[in-house]
């Protein structure tokens, strides 16, 4: 039987970027917008407070776009204070770049492994689906989903009872599946 678990973001991550008056390295954004519209070209910025001394930044969304080029929709978005936009520009690579920004996901994330059932049988097929790109690595979801160290999965993918088509060793951040045979 093929489980299904789900990766979860339970907010948004923290933004990496050097903070111009305390040298943080990390701000929180909670998804409010910044628009500013000069005759026919319209700005916009995600704000962003720094974790330390609450400075704020703008990341760069719109840079001197003809006004009549932005969908209405997103407009509105904006205007709105959007939080789901805001995660969806976070996870843009566009605006990552522009803004020479990362993302840290550490504790903004859940995995959702639908119950307890599976961890008594001797074979568990599972089937992991992301709902947005959070770069994690599967041995910790493995150790997370089936109540295992990450010692031990280690010591399982080595003498090969854990098997997958991706590597599990680095960082994921897409859907993948395995089967862990005990």
């Amino acid at each position: 039987m093929l489980e299904n678990w789900v990766v979860v973001p339970t907010c948004l991550p923290l933004v990496l970027r050097r903070c111009h008056s305390c040298a943080s390295e990390r701000f929180r954004t909670s998804g409010k917008f910044r628009v500013n519209a000069n005759h026919k070209l319209i700005d916009a910025w995600l704000l962003a407070l720094c974790t330390t001394c609450g400075e704020t930044t703008k990341l760069t969304v719109l840079e001197r776009v003809n006004v009549r080029s932005v969908r209405p929709e997103l407009l509105d978005r904006l205007h709105d204070n959007d939080p789901g936009l805001a995660a969806e520009l976070l996870q843009d690579p566009v605006v990552r770049r522009r803004n020479r920004i990362a993302l840290d996901w550490d504790n903004a994330w859940r995995l959702d492994t639908g119950g307890s059932d599976h961890l008594d049988r001797e074979v568990i097929d599972v089937s992991v689906r992301f709902e947005a790109r959070i770069p994690v690595r599967p041995v910790r979801l493995i150790a997370e989903g089936c109540g295992l160290s990450r010692a031990e999965v280690e010591r399982l993918l080595t003498e090969g009872k854990i098997v997958s088509t991706v590597r599990l060793n680095g960082k994921l951040s897409g859907d993948f599946a395995f089967m862990l045979k005990r």
